[in-house]
């Protein structure tokens, strides 16, 4: 079971891109206290842990009993971060596009942490190395991405306010780009099926 779980950890490793979404973490709370970024960090691997859960168990039911396939999934997932990075570039002066109270939900618990490309990842390892690997590689990684945030308080200390704003500004042009590729393929989902 070890070696499973291990086979199993990476390949959601990649899919989770804990290290990707740091700089977007560290975007999303520039300007917030030191607890609170603690709090949306508990709030975001919480989220994370409960959609990812919940969708090995009964995903591929609810998808099949609304009609949605995943390329909806991450054309709505794209959406969502577009825009958020679209009125980020646009804004002249640092606003909270998303109440800090909602932040580690949407959207760093979903679409970032755990998005399509886990919800994918994890639905083909189940076939592969079982049930109970998953769940526990799953977990691993979410609190990995945890970790990671957690250390992005450093960061934050050596850059600096000016660098923070500057590395804000990049990371928005980075989470408009990954917003268009999710759309991307979730349309190639919809063209390989006609």
């Amino acid at each position: 079971m070890l070696k499973n779980i291990l086979l199993s950890f990476i390949p959601l490793f990649v899919a989770v891109d804990a290290i990707g979404v740091l700089p977007i973490f560290v975007s999303l709370t520039e300007g917030l206290e030191q607890k609170k970024r603690a709090q949306i960090i508990i709030q975001s691997m919480l989220t994370a842990c409960c959609l990812a859960i919940g969708f090995i168990l009964v995903g591929k039911l609810i998808f099949n009993l609304l009609g949605i396939t995943m390329g909806d999934f991450m054309i709505a997932g794209g959406a969502i971060l577009f825009c958020l990075a679209i009125i980020d570039v646009l804004s002249p002066t640092k606003k909270r596009r998303i109440p800090s109270d909602e932040l580690g939900v949407v959207p760093l618990g979903t679409p970032l942490i755990v998005g399509p490309a886990v919800l994918t990842t994890s639905m083909v390892i189940i076939s592969q190395y079982g049930l109970y690997p998953t769940i526990i590689s799953v977990l691993a990684n979410i609190l990995v991405a945890g970790l990671i945030f957690r250390a992005s308080f450093v960061l934050i200390k050596i850059l600096g306010e000016a660098g923070s704003k500057a590395l804000s500004k990049i990371t928005s042009l980075l989470l408009a780009a990954i917003a268009v590729m999710l759309i991307r393929k979730g349309l190639e989902q919809f063209l390989i099926r006609f």
